[in-house]
């Protein structure tokens, strides 16, 4: 009996992309392995290394998607609103619900994906994001004490990781399954420790 080679299966990228940023959200990088991305994505391990390389550069492309797809409401208020306090009062008030939407895992994956692994790069990368989003915070107040905005003894850098250190941990808790309504509570306690 004779057999033809038929087409490689094909796949809706951006479904999967979505199916893999999920899990990756769940499991971290760590947690997660070429194997356990196959079975939940339906495609054998050969056509995710063609598609997206190996498990690295999957994971790279997981991150910038989702950054852009789910995590993007910092970026949008630090651009959208005129001041860095109005931005911080925006993403404080965002991120309870951001953190803890039904039907995708709660927390987030730049600031938990990370956790347990030994790979530095991967590592990095994440810390690399953290870092951009505490200096875009930082540039935004600055631009606010140039013009009055903030008292001019704000100290810039320390009022930006406040304010990224504790939208962290409202992504922790979330992911602990701490109550919304908690979450809200010390989303406005932060925004109050604002000058």
């Amino acid at each position: 009996m004779a057999t033809t080679r038929g087409r490689p299966s094909s796949f809706d990228r951006d479904a999967v992309l979505d199916k893999a940023i999920r899990l990756f959200w769940r499991r971290g990088y760590e947690g997660t392995s070429v194997r356990d991305l196959s079975e939940e994505l339906g495609i054998g391990a050969p056509s995710i290394y063609n598609a997206f390389g190996d498990k690295r550069r999957f994971f790279a492309e997981v991150l910038r998607v989702y950054d852009e797809k789910y995590g993007g409401f910092i970026d949008a208020a630090l651009a959208e609103e005129r001041t860095a306090k109005e931005a911080a009062a925006r993403v404080f008030a965002e991120a309870p619900t951001r953190y803890s939407r039904r039907g995708l895992p709660t927390g987030c994956l730049i600031i938990s994906g990370d956790a347990g692994t030994a790979d530095v790069t991967v590592a990095t990368q994440l810390r690399g994001i953290r870092e951009a989003k505490v200096a875009a915070f930082a540039d935004k107040i600055r631009a606010d004490l140039s013009s009055g905005e903030l008292p001019a003894d704000t100290d810039a850098q320390a009022l930006a990781r406040y304010t990224m250190s504790t939208l962290s941990g409202i992504a922790q808790a979330a992911r602990d399954g701490v109550r919304r309504t908690e979450l809200e509570h010390a989303a406005r306690i932060a925004l109050n420790a604002w000058p």
